[in-house]
């Protein structure tokens, strides 16, 4: 069976546990094993920042998931200024699972997207555990145009299973929503940047990831469909889930080897959700360095790159 937690950093802390209960009776029987215990503990951090770098792509799956993982609405609130909200599609309602608005980046004005999911029961639930609905995707096409119209450029955040495939949402249109963002991302007459910072599952995530640039945390992971999914559909048995992680090639360092993400943000030993700001931080510097970039391209330009980017991207046979 496939592991449902990453268990390693609750191992870690109980070996900590041990190691402070030794240095407590070390003190007490007065035997001095202060420096035998610094050497045990520098070797502990050396073993967990190597086993941080070196996960297997189901590990990875499962701390992209993280209940603590800092969200596209707390990076918002840690990364940008003046931030302010808007609400609704023009057309039918506003969706929770979908945050927008304007924010300044670095002095500059900015439209800011992203996945919402929430953090305890009640927010999940009024979000849709961030799977929107068409309505989401058409408050998103709604501020994409605004942002070309002020020439402000786009940041998204992308951090869900896909967009949600209820009956509901499929009668008002959840494919046709998603294609329209994607054909406006295509042809958005300003930068649009992306940063994957949980999960990217299938076309919910894409429709906010056609993008100038695209940043990847090192343990988010981006693919069409999830490894339980695919290894139902192709495989018909979850026992194959982690082999399935494997193949599936969803992982930041696979990304940036197929020449799909630009940059892989490193997070700190044991995940972004152990120092939330520090991880907002190194997004804003990647954020900042690929927008000056883009700044100093012409429209023309910028829009042949991306053109170019999107249609290079694959392998095929003729």
């Amino acid at each position: 069976m496939a592991r449902k937690q990453f268990d390693f950093d609750h191992q870690y802390r109980d070996l900590e546990k041990k190691i402070e209960e030794l240095r407590q009776l070390s003190r007490q029987t007065q035997f001095d094993l202060d420096e035998e215990i610094e050497e045990l503990g520098k070797k502990m951090q050396s073993i967990r920042e190597k086993k941080y770098l070196n996960l297997c792509p189901w590990e990875k799956i499962l701390l992209s998931r993280h209940p603590d993982r800092p969200s596209p609405n707390d990076l918002i609130e840690m990364i940008f200024e003046d931030w302010m909200e808007l609400h609704g599609d023009r057309c039918y309602g506003d969706d929770p699972a979908i945050v927008g608005g304007i924010a300044s980046f670095d002095g500059q004005p900015v439209t800011v997207l992203g996945h919402r999911k929430g953090r305890n029961t009640s927010e999940k639930v009024k979000n849709n555990f961030g799977m929107p609905h068409p309505e989401g995707y058409r408050k998103v096409e709604r501020l994409l145009a605004q942002a070309e119209k002020f020439n402000r450029p786009v940041i998204t955040f992308v951090d869900t299973q896909g967009a949600y495939p209820g009956v509901g949402a499929e009668e008002r249109g959840q494919a046709g929503a998603i294609a329209q963002v994607l054909m406006t991302l295509t042809g958005l007459k300003t930068p649009v940047l992306s940063v994957v910072t949980g999960e990217g599952g299938s076309g919910g995530a894409l429709a906010l990831a056609v993008s100038d640039r695209l940043l990847m945390l090192s343990n988010a992971i981006f693919s069409v469909a999830s490894p339980e999914a695919a290894a139902s559909i192709l495989l018909k048995d979850q026992d194959k889930v982690e082999d399935m992680a494997s193949a599936l090639k969803l992982t930041a360092a696979d990304l940036k080897d197929l020449g799909i993400a630009h940059e892989i943000i490193l997070e700190p030993a044991g995940g972004a959700h152990r120092d939330p700001q520090g991880s907002a931080d190194s997004i804003k510097a990647g954020l900042k360095r690929h927008l000056e970039e883009l700044a100093r391209l012409s429209q023309e330009q910028m829009l042949e790159e991306r053109y170019q980017r999107f249609r290079n991207i694959g392998v095929f046979l003729e």
